[in-house]
């Protein structure tokens, strides 16, 4: 397996710009000749697409949703990060660099984190000349506000709906190349394999979903840009089509797969209020701004929240982490409050919740004022609680949220299959073992507006390849094997449903690989998974035929993919004998009760590779080489 992650020589803050001189280049008119798939329409994908697209080349963008604008990019809410340093605070491109590096607790490649912290200024000139409603200050410039892991104001935002906006302005973008005739846009059709011919990456197996038929594309380079696999756990932030089978399936095709067991679970969502839920609702980490996390100094205390006394209340954040306070890294943070809630500490139905409170930011800036900052959460909230956070506090839990593992990329985001690329969450590059927040957009755009552009010119420039047409016998043999996993799934005739097993899968995950994870429980999981997906096999019922609309059929192929992805994600959580960021590994902890790395053993991105069904995958190893950072042990204190 072919694993250089070519990262450029040089002083680290010429690696790009010495990099893209060096990158060979097609010549305008030969653009034309190449055809690029690109697979999902959210930020990544859409942006690569738009942009591939005004370059010349010509472009297929697929998705499962019935719009580019239904991708889950949609759901961010507050913010995007830049070193603009309009604050006068103190943020340069190097600070961003090293706040990105720290929060991944030092698990993720120099070079790419520093490319995208020098991309991150381009990114918001993009946007504006697009026309994304950046909040702005009364004179008219752009707004800025904090996020976690940072001591400086970076984040722009668009009141709560950051996302949406962002997601906006690259799909007008990519409508545009729709209605010059550059991109071809396929909605509702899901990727179902991918077709790899003489060792590079030549096209995809889809499936319409509103008719059932299965057809192939063919083209001289595929791009993923199909987001991360969060859903695993069944109750995630995600939306409920989110699925890991775009790049399971490029996996099981030859692509190697980094870091899977590097999930983020953010601190404030809404808890869970019942066995009904099929998914979990983000509070957006902008809150922290202004809300203040408590919980009850004394254990079981029901009072309602407003007759608690300030000095009978714990600020455990601020407590702890007296230098971010409440703006403490996502993992910390959710450790922190599954901490105080394990003791006892806990508000809500079955103790599993801490306050999140306005009230001092209230007499601060009035109800108006934290109305303009976060008006459409505080209504999202109230809607789904029946609570008014302007009268009582958010009442918050840490939940799945974002996947910082994904398909090992190279330092041109190409995987180490030639041909295939790969963006945004869907690759691991950028995170390490924990995402700061509002770092996901600035990924997502950087990969599609500014990176990808630059990198797969190169590749056609060197690789010299001949696109097959869809007659080549790999797309038959891709077709065939599709088409006998659905006609599979429907022929067996169990009794338990799709979301039954799911759920089932969700939750042992949660227990033994969520928040807290250990050597016990992992292999505990290593045996009850393949027992799992055995049943699910044999008992699933899938309603309905292959040749219409059948959600029921796509809901099975993506959970069919959950269960094996599963055993790949507990297989690296095991194997990795330290905790750092988001793995937490109970038995590899400070005396306070931090993460404690090992760098001498696990300084470095775990690549697994597939053998085959009847093998175990294969443990690689990408050394994580800092020549501008020293590694050291995270204080946020």
């Amino acid at each position: 397996m072919n694993l250089d992650a070519r990262i450029p020589s040089g002083p680290l803050a010429q690696k790009w710009d010495r990099h893209r001189f060096e990158s060979k280049l097609v010549n305008p008119a030969n653009k034309r000749k190449f055809e690029v798939i690109v697979v999902g329409s959210g930020l990544a994908g859409a942006s690569a697409a738009a942009t591939l697209g005004e370059l010349g080349y010509r472009v297929k963008c697929f998705c499962f949703q019935d719009s580019p604008r239904r991708a889950h990019s949609i759901a961010a809410q507050g913010g995007i990060n830049a070193a603009k340093n309009y604050q006068n605070d103190g943020d340069s491109i190097y600070r961003l660099f090293y706040d990105t590096i720290k929060g991944g607790d030092f698990r993720a490649r120099e070079g790419n984190v520093y490319r995208l912290a020098q991309v991150s200024v381009n990114i918001i000139d993009q946007c504006v000349a697009q026309g994304v409603p950046f909040a702005r200050e009364y004179g008219g410039l752009l707004a800025n506000r904090s996020f976690g892991g940072a001591q400086v104001s970076r984040t722009f935002y668009a009141r709560g709906q950051t996302g949406q906006q962002l997601l906006l302005g690259a799909y007008q973008a990519l409508c545009r190349q729709i209605g010059a005739g550059t991109v071809a846009m396929f909605p509702r059709t899901e990727m179902l394999d991918l077709v790899v011919v003489d060792g590079h990456a030549k096209g995809i197996v889809v499936r319409d979903l509103v008719t059932g038929e299965i057809s192939s594309h063919a083209g001289d380079a595929v791009v993923l840009a199909t987001g991360g696999y969060g859903n695993v756990f069944f109750l995630s932030t995600n939306a409920r089509g989110c699925n890991v089978t775009a790049t399971w399936r490029a996996y099981k095709q030859g692509a190697a797969f980094a870091n899977p067991c590097f999930t983020q679970i953010h601190p404030t969502c809404i808890p869970v209020s019942g066995d009904h839920q099929s998914k979990l609702t983000l509070m957006s980490e902008s809150l922290r701004n202004d809300g203040r996390v408590w919980v009850p100094k004394q254990k079981g205390d029901k009072r309602p929240p407003d007759q608690i006394p300030e000095g009978d209340r714990d600020y455990f954040l601020e407590r702890k982490y007296p230098s971010y306070g409440n703006l403490a890294p996502r993992d910390i943070a959710s450790r922190a409050a599954k901490e105080v809630c394990d003791e006892g500490h806990g508000v809500g139905p079955g103790g599993l919740g801490v306050y999140l409170d306005f009230a001092d930011a209230i007499k601060r800036l009035s109800e108006k004022g934290i109305a303009e900052r976060y008006g459409n959460l505080f209504d999202m909230y109230e809607k789904i609680t029946g609570e008014s956070a302007y009268r009582t506090p958010m009442r918050i839990y840490p939940a799945v949220h974002y996947t910082m593992g994904g398909l090992w990329v190279d330092y041109d985001l190409m995987s180490n299959l030639p041909g295939l690329f790969v963006l945004g969450e869907a690759n691991f590059s950028d995170h390490g073992a924990n995402r700061l927040g509002a770092s996901a957009l600035m990924q997502g755009l950087a990969d599609g507006y500014f990176i990808l552009p630059y990198t797969i010119g190169n590749y056609f420039a060197s690789s010299k390849q001949v696109k097959p047409g869809t007659s080549h016998p790999e797309f038959r043999k891709a077709e065939e094997g599709v088409g006998a996993r659905m006609r599979r799934l429907l022929s067996i005739s169990g009794n338990r449903t799709v979301t039954s097993f799911h759920r089932e899968l969700g939750k042992l995950l949660w227990d033994k690989c969520g928040m807290e994870r250990n050597e016990a429980g992992l292999k505990e999981l290593l045996q009850r998974i393949p027992e799992l997906r055995e049943r699910f096999w044999k008992e699933v019922k899938v309603t309905g035929e292959t040749s219409n609309l059948n959600q029921d059929l796509e809901a099975a192929g993506r959970v069919a993919d959950f269960m094996e992805f599963g055993e790949l994600m507990v297989l690296d959580a095991l194997t990795r004998r330290e905790s750092c960021g988001g793995h937490f590994r109970s038995e590899f902890q400070t005396p306070e009760g931090e993460a404690l790395r090992d760098d001498s053993h696990f300084a470095h991105v775990a690549i697994w590779g597939y053998r085959g069904s009847d093998k175990p995958p294969e443990r690689h190893q990408e050394p994580l080489v800092y020549e501008e950072v020293h590694m050291t042990q995270r204080s946020y204190q």
